[in-house]
């Protein structure tokens, strides 16, 4: 009887054990969604460009833009917009304005010298949003391209600090650069595993092509949670190449920092620098021969760990090599802190152009982007939409 008890119990536990033993947890099903946050000629505004999103600590996804009032020009009378969503970019909550400047600012006059603006109105351009780990929302913003301006959210961008001015920040650029218009990003900025804060800003002496060109590329920091900042070293002008200008954050696996650029030279890629610290001794421009460039803005994002850990960065542009055409919006994945891109993956097909990259507490990627064109001009954007979509969807089912 003993005996009978033993094998009973035995096979018992070997049953209860089994279907563990020999059935891992099945892996997610691949999907792509796309929700439609903005239109063009609703809600008061002619059009909606420059997407940029963020993930809370908590989780909240927060997803800006810059909400264009007549022309849909760089120097239109400008309100920089954001929604929330609180259950992984499936749904958002109403529209709400990031700040409020009221009254009559005088233009930037660059932008007069080239009839680019109109007294009486007033551009918040190139929003930026870093997600602190200590649970804060920091946002820069520029205003007429002149001026740049800092506020913060403790609690998810429910609600906004007073706008602190900030320009003096890009005033001690001044030795090294002669600009008159400044940008911050667009997309978002980056907080390294030191804590340090650090936003991709670009310059211009205003005197070229739509107020922006000839450009410079840097950084400004903060090392105190945004409460000061610091200008970086200039990493690339015009010297180095075509007009660099809008320039995409991500730090590597080794702690080091690799700046990915927006060029309009005869190669047609996007360019890149790496430095130490994020701040300081650039190293020499280079070309990634795996990345077109459509002159437009990128997004990048490394992405967590996950289980078991690897090494992944995501990038997203344009994925159009033969034009200047801004369609065919990919997402590419790295796996050696992007010194190579195997894996490439159609978002949308058609006019697609700026986007953001960010990633949900449950490993869900959200891709914040221009959809579309009126007239099909892809720079008069209809909609801003966010795509979310999982790894098995990237990697057609072989990473997770």
């Amino acid at each position: 009887m003993a005996n009978f008890g033993w094998n009973c119990g035995l096979r018992v536990a070997l049953l209860v054990l089994l279907p563990a033993i020999i059935c891992p947890a099945a892996a997610a099903e691949p999907f792509l969604e796309k929700v439609d946050l903005f239109e063009s000629g609703k809600d008061g505004y002619a059009f909606y460009r420059i997407p940029g999103i963020v993930v809370t600590r908590k989780g909240t996804a927060i997803a800006y833009c810059e909400a264009r009032k007549t022309t849909g020009s760089d120097w239109d009378h400008i309100d920089v917009m954001l929604r929330r969503s609180t259950d992984g970019g499936k749904t958002w909550q109403p529209r709400q304005t990031l700040a409020a400047f009221d009254g009559k600012y005088a233009r930037n006059p660059a932008a007069v010298k080239q009839k680019l603006a109109k007294e009486g109105e007033r551009s918040l351009n190139n929003p930026v949003a870093i997600a602190d780990a200590n649970g804060d929302v920091h946002f820069l913003f520029c205003l007429d391209y002149g001026q740049c301006f800092y506020v913060n959210s403790k609690d998810d961008g429910e609600t906004f600090s007073k706008p602190v001015n900030i320009t003096p920040t890009f005033d001690k650029f001044s030795g090294a650069y002669d600009w008159k218009v400044l940008a911050t990003g667009p997309g978002h900025g980056i907080q390294l595993t030191n804590g340090r804060l650090l936003v991709s800003v670009w310059l211009s002496t205003g005197t070229a092509g739509n107020a922006h060109r000839p450009s410079c590329v840097s950084v400004i920091t903060s090392d105190d949670h945004g409460a000061t900042w610091q200008r970086g070293a200039i990493v690339a002008r015009e010297e180095d190449v075509a007009n660099p200008s809008e320039t995409v954050p991500v730090q590597l696996s080794d702690g080091r920092v690799l700046l990915n650029l927006r060029t309009e030279g005869p190669r047609r890629l996007r360019a890149f620098s790496i430095s130490d610290d994020g701040a300081t001794k650039w190293s020499r421009l280079q070309f990634d021969e795996g990345l077109p460039e459509p002159i437009c803005m990128g997004s990048i994002l490394r992405l967590p760990p996950g289980e078991p850990a690897k090494n992944r960065i995501v990038f997203a542009n344009p994925n159009n090599p033969s034009s200047r055409e801004r369609k065919n919006l990919s997402a590419r994945l790295s796996y050696d802190d992007a010194k190579t891109w195997p894996i490439v993956k159609t978002i949308e097909s058609g006019i697609s152009g700026y986007s953001d990259l960010a990633a949900t507490v449950k490993g869900t990627i959200l891709c914040f982007y221009e959809r579309g064109g009126l007239e099909k001009n892809h720079f008069r954007t209809q909609w801003l939409t966010v795509a979310r979509f999982n790894l098995e969807w990237l990697t057609d089912g072989k990473d997770k």
